[in-house]
């Protein structure tokens, strides 16, 4: 799991947890049901991040920006 798709979890479940009416500490802020606006910002932020992660890892390999292939020719 990486860094933005961790961080993702952590916020959808942060963002359920007060639609529930719960309050949720992430780090060290707890936070309510006012605060569902700013978790809602940052589940946004780290939702795009996962996103170019996942696009990123789905990508031709490339070296300096140029894209390459592997060919094997041959009985193998």
């Amino acid at each position: 799991m990486t860094i933005a798709t961790d961080m993702l979890a952590k916020y959808l479940a942060a963002e359920a947890a007060i639609l529930e009416g719960k309050e949720v500490k992430l780090g060290d802020r707890t936070l309510r049901m006012e605060d569902l606006g700013s978790v809602i910002i940052g589940r946004k932020e780290w939702q795009q991040a996962a996103n170019h992660e996942i696009a990123a890892a789905g990508r031709t390999p490339s070296i300096g920006g140029l894209g390459f292939a592997l060919a094997r020719f041959g009985d193998q």
